[in-house]
């Protein structure tokens, strides 16, 4: 399960793009998440997937 609060769910999914999953494509399938709905919850934030990076910036 992700966590809830958006700034937790941030740091969550970059820490694991960076260890382990290296793509947003490889993330999503791995935790069972539809990856424009991850997009639409960290861009209520402020964040964006940068797939050049692999990270949300």
């Amino acid at each position: 399960m992700l966590p809830q609060d958006p700034v937790i769910l941030l740091s969550y999914v970059n820490t694991k793009l960076r260890d382990r999953d290296h793509t947003l494509e490889n993330f999503c399938s791995f935790e069972d998440v539809d990856p424009s709905a991850l997009c639409e919850r960290l861009a209520e934030i402020g964040y964006t997937y940068d797939s050049n990076r692999g990270q949300f910036v």
